[in-house]
């Protein structure tokens, strides 16, 4: 089994990039940052520098590494856009989606895939939080596009998988303390009663991966907070 892992170098991509290696995958991964890249060479088959906001680069890549079976999308332009709609600027906006949706088109288009193609999104696709409409918006569209993407590029597989509040360096623009108080208030509102660990939205695409009769599905992990 051949994978790629768009983003693989940290927090959910960096744990389903080993997920997947410890099935015995050949696994790629992608990222921006070369210390990050270095750090996880050794637990992969190889990890490569790609900006995936560069587009021609993406289309280099996939051309140059030929088909592989399955392919992960798990980037995110971080908590930009974060805030009220009226404090906001609409270049936030458009930078949620150029950092996120855009990239993911890119990659899905340019890649060779057989098998199946799962996409990390978001709980704030579907959830009615103050300071969220560009999540909402962004993630609402990569949660969209899933069902005709399925259709359109059947046989491959196309699934998503939409984590909750996940415990990873996605939230360090927020002081420690800060954020430990934010993770307590979530988990107590919470049915599984804790925040989200990167394994446990890694064994949700592991599943994915491995699931041949699931195809236009998006799979919440996220600990009952859509249903809370």
């Amino acid at each position: 089994m051949r994978a790629v892992v768009m983003g693989g170098t940290s927090g959910i991509g960096l744990a389903v990039a080993e997920a997947l290696a410890a099935d015995g995958a050949e696994v790629i991964v992608t990222g921006r940052d070369p210390g990050r890249l270095a750090a996880v060479t050794e637990r992969v088959t190889a990890a490569e520098r790609l900006d995936a906001t560069a587009y021609d680069d993406v289309r280099g890549f996939f051309a140059r590494i030929g088909e592989l079976d399955h392919l992960v999308l798990a980037f995110s332009p971080g908590a930009v856009g974060m805030g009220a709609l009226g404090e906001i600027t609409i270049d936030q906006v458009k930078a949620g989606f150029e950092g996120k949706l855009f990239p993911y088109l890119v990659a899905i288009q340019a890649a060779r895939v057989t098998g199946s193609i799962t996409m990390i999104s978001a709980s704030s696709a579907r959830a009615a939080l103050p300071g969220t409409v560009t999540f909402a918006a962004v993630n609402g569209a990569v949660e969209r596009i899933v069902s005709p993407l399925a259709a359109e590029l059947a046989p491959v597989r196309v699934n998503a998988v939409s984590p909750g509040v996940v415990d990873t360096p996605w939230w360090s623009f927020l002081p420690e303390e800060q954020r430990r108080a934010q993770f307590a208030a979530t988990a107590s509102s919470l049915p599984a009663g804790r925040v989200g660990r990167p394994e446990d939205v890694a064994a949700a695409v592991r599943y994915l991966v491995g699931a041949t009769y699931v195809t236009g599905t998006i799979l919440p992990v996220d600990g009952g907070f859509t249903v809370a």
